[in-house]
């Protein structure tokens, strides 16, 4: 077995239960896609979607990551969730709770590019593709649609959710504070384009946010993502 295909440190943090892999895929929007260019490594934040047994991810044809894959170079994807800073009672000891996968393969083009970035769209903001007009030609010509599976080898999940060291085994004073400090991301209401004032909120958009009433009058905040 190579190194990459096994956990070197703490390895009683591997997971093996697909379950768990498909919710960390499914409970978040942006992974990292890794491979290997004229020699030199190249990694790409980029928006993927977990149908069923792959992951789709979608972009340019011009993006230079996405050919090099395109063409057979091997990649991986890595998806990483912080979960909750660890205060133990040492900084040393202090550290981080969290759920990390890396998906290993050749991504293959996905055959139907229309209909799969429509699902693609659905994974992302259920019910939007009934608010707008289809992609045009053009638009099509100019995306690309890969698809990374899933296997029963190809993967790693790691997850770190423990309680800080105690103050024995760490060496500190037992009159030092230790705990969890959860983290968790939340999607605030929608923020209108300033030419879409005066336009309702879609269905799609409502649901996303979960507040079916509450609009923001305000400059969007390029923050916010959706909630684990």
């Amino acid at each position: 077995m190579s190194p990459v295909d096994r956990l070197g440190r703490f390895p009683e943090q591997g997971v093996h239960e697909r379950s768990a892999l498909d919710d960390l895929l499914d409970s978040q929007w942006v992974g990292v896609l890794s491979t290997v260019v004229d020699g030199a490594p190249l990694a790409v934040p980029m928006l993927y979607a977990r149908l069923g047994d792959e992951v789709i991810l979608h972009g340019s044809t011009g993006a230079g990551a996405l050919r090099q894959v395109a063409g057979g170079a091997p990649a991986v994807l890595t998806v990483f969730a912080l979960d909750a800073l660890v205060v133990a009672p040492t900084t040393f000891e202090s550290s981080v709770n969290y759920r990390s996968a890396t998906i290993r393969g050749r991504l293959d083009q996905v055959p139907h590019k229309g209909d799969t970035l429509d699902l693609f769209s659905e994974s992302l903001i259920p019910g939007r593709t009934s608010e707008v007009r289809a992609s045009s030609g053009k638009e099509l010509a100019a995306s690309v649609a890969l698809s990374l599976r899933i296997e029963a080898d190809n993967w790693l999940l790691k997850i770190a959710a423990d309680w800080p060291t105690t103050p024995e085994d760490s060496g500190a004073s037992d009159d030092v504070w230790s705990g969890l400090v959860p983290v968790r991301t939340i999607l605030d209401p929608a923020v209108p384009a300033p030419w879409a004032q005066h336009l309702p909120v879609p269905p799609s958009v409502l649901r996303l946010t979960g507040s079916e009433d509450e609009v923001v009058q305000q400059q969007p905040d390029r923050g916010h993502s959706r909630e684990e």
